[in-house]
């Protein structure tokens, strides 16, 4: 096939060239050789092109190995490994949290889920896969694993907008599909506000908005593992604000807290309506509330809202569907300011 025959001291520079008016057949791999670099390519260049380069070039006949092509997702590793009908079913969706790939494999597929997580192993180019053995459950928001592949490591440092989580997946609750949300919440702070994180996790929220404003921020979480990587989160972002990290049932906190926050945010969905009455008798007059909750509808998380505003006047500013939770039901996220 024909291929450039350049010098190598000016193969990047004909190369970008080349690239620009679509010369280079991709489907070869680029030879080197002690003094050239040889492209493939797909047709010969006029006399236009040459002249733009202006540098020495050739072009000769030469021979070329096939560039190996990466698959682009889960489906195409696993294309021939196993029946058509069952690549279709598999839950493409999965969460990658720092070097921790964690899938969700269906019962009817046990007998291939070493074959997925091998596949995704491959694709995601990630140190460990485990399987979700449960829901999301009970007050510390944990969950059972299955490792399958790589290395059974669930330690791990995960990278979002510029701020570093270290955590371990089976020891507390992180959402990496939530990034997007709280870079939303990060925008709308200004600094020298009072803010209450009240399940603060290892601090996703918290760190986000102390890295960007000078603000104080109570970040109150009753996992022991969560406040421990909460901690070590602070040290290893440099914030511009305080955190505050509180190990407490929230409940108990604001009993015995006087905390008057100009901000609340309350990512706990499954559970955060029984704490909503509390956490508007912490916040001023014209603090702003980001509330989630799993439900089908906006109607019933804002009638929620008000009810426990009781005779305090609710101005909805946002209402948001976060991400699926399940068929007919959304992470809902409300945004209100309460007077």
């Amino acid at each position: 096939m024909i291929a450039a025959k350049i010098p190598k001291n000016q193969a990047d520079y004909v190369r970008r060239i080349l690239l620009k008016y679509s010369f280079i057949d991709r489907e070869f791999k680029i030879k080197r050789t002690d003094t050239h670099v040889l492209i493939p390519l797909n047709k010969e260049p006029s006399e236009e092109i040459l002249a733009e380069i202006g540098a020495h070039l050739d072009v000769v006949d030469e021979s070329f190995d096939v560039q190996k092509k990466n698959p682009r997702s889960m489906r195409e590793y696993l294309k021939g490994r196993i029946e058509p009908g069952k690549i279709d079913e598999i839950n493409k969706s999965f969460d990658i949290i720092g070097d921790v790939v964690i899938l969700e494999i269906p019962d009817e597929f046990e007998s291939i889920k070493y074959l997925i997580a091998d596949a995704a192993l491959k694709f995601t180019k990630r140190r460990s896969v485990y399987r979700k053995g449960s829901k999301v459950k009970g007050i510390k928001r944990t969950r059972s694993l299955e490792f399958l592949a790589g290395e059974d490591i669930s330690e791990t440092i995960h990278k979002e907008y510029g701020s570093k989580f270290m955590l371990d997946v089976r020891k507390v609750y992180f959402s990496p599909r939530l990034a997007t949300e709280r870079e939303k919440i990060v925008r709308q702070v200004e600094d020298d506000e009072i803010i209450l994180d009240m399940f603060a996790g290892v601090g996703p929220f918290s760190i986000s908005i102390a890295r960007e404003h000078m603000v104080r921020i109570y970040a109150v979480d009753i996992n022991s593992d969560a406040i421990h990587y909460l901690k070590k989160n602070i040290e290893l972002n440099k914030v511009k604000g305080e955190i505050i990290p509180i190990l407490a049932d929230v409940k108990e906190f604001l009993k015995n807290s006087d905390v008057e926050a100009d901000r609340i945010i309350m990512n706990l969905p499954g559970m955060a309506c029984k704490f909503l009455a509390d956490a508007i008798s912490s916040l001023k007059r014209g603090g702003i509330l980001h509330y989630y909750e799993f439900s089908s509808d906006f109607e019933v998380p804002v009638a929620r809202i008000r009810e426990a505003a009781g005779s305090r006047e609710v101005t909805i500013l946002d209402k948001k569907r976060v991400k699926s939770s399940s068929p007919g039901r959304w992470h809902m996220g409300i945004d209100a300011k309460i007077h």
